[in-house]
């Protein structure tokens, strides 16, 4: 008898569930990209323009309010302030953070009025805008409100005003707090701060002149020092001050797209 030669038949069924099963993955991950693009679309262009038009809308409401602009400050010579446009969507995705952490325990304020022109204390209950806070060298117009909550006050892209810390113009430290990136990111370029720059900050009882001072590069979330009536870092004592006077405490997140360490930022009252 002849050898028999086997046979093999292939299974159509077997071949068409395993190209469903590849088509099946292909579409899910083709749907994943589309997601997370579309996440990275909203965080950092979306945000941005939500913020910015209604911290602009803002601004343009309080100064309707108290009687036209302010006379712009002079850019300091030879300086251009940078672009303000928001970032590229190939920029990496990073949830914003709190620039110093909302629950940290922050010291009441020893501040009181120097002069009649001295603003009066915030209501720290209310979420709305008292102030708006201009830095000439970044470009800077945005509009500042109590607390430094994120969903009521950062996020909308407005600079947020430390419940416990002196009001714009006393004695004390005006501590303020804004996103680095995402949502308006009204303080993306403040590590572009040189000493002798000029900030000011517009109330309804007038407006108040700072000057930048020193900047602490970097140091910790939970450094609460930075904040306090006389500033000095807890973390870098080297930074900081040890006599009473008028400051402004500017803080945010640093490096940018992290919430890692924070930058601070502090300037002295000159007029």
């Amino acid at each position: 008898m002849g050898q028999r030669v086997p046979v093999v038949v292939q299974s159509r069924g077997r071949r068409r569930t395993g190209a469903r099963v590849l088509w099946v993955a292909a579409e899910a991950f083709v749907t994943c990209g589309v997601v997370v693009l579309l996440l990275v679309v909203h965080q950092l262009w979306w945000t941005n323009q939500q913020a910015l038009a209604d911290a602009r809308r803002e601004v343009a409401v309080l100064e309707r309010e108290w009687g036209g602009l302010d006379e712009p400050l002079p850019s300091p010579a030879g300086v251009s302030a940078p672009p303000l446009s928001p970032p590229s969507a190939a920029s990496p995705s990073v949830p914003a953070s709190d620039p110093l952490p909302a629950s940290d325990p922050l010291p009441p304020s020893d501040a009181r009025p120097s002069s009649s022109r001295a603003a009066s204390p915030p209501s720290l209950s209310s979420s709305e805008a008292f102030a708006v806070l201009r830095i000439p060298r970044l470009g800077l117009t945005v509009p500042v409100a109590h607390g430094v909550s994120k969903r009521s006050v950062l996020d909308r892209g407005y600079v947020g005003h430390y419940p416990g810390t002196a009001g714009p113009g006393r004695p004390g430290n005006f501590a303020l707090a804004g996103h680095r990136n995402t949502h308006g990111e009204p303080f993306r370029y403040l590590n572009r701060l040189a000493a002798g720059d000029v900030i000011s900050v517009r109330t309804r009882s007038g407006t108040y002149t700072y000057r930048v001072d020193q900047i602490l590069p970097r140091t910790a979330p939970h450094d609460v020092g930075v904040v306090r009536p006389v500033p000095r870092s807890l973390v870098k004592p080297s930074y900081g001050y040890d006599a009473p006077g008028a400051y402004l405490t500017l803080t945010t997140c640093t490096p940018e797209f992290s919430s890692a360490y924070r930058l601070v930022v502090w300037a002295k009252l000159v007029g």
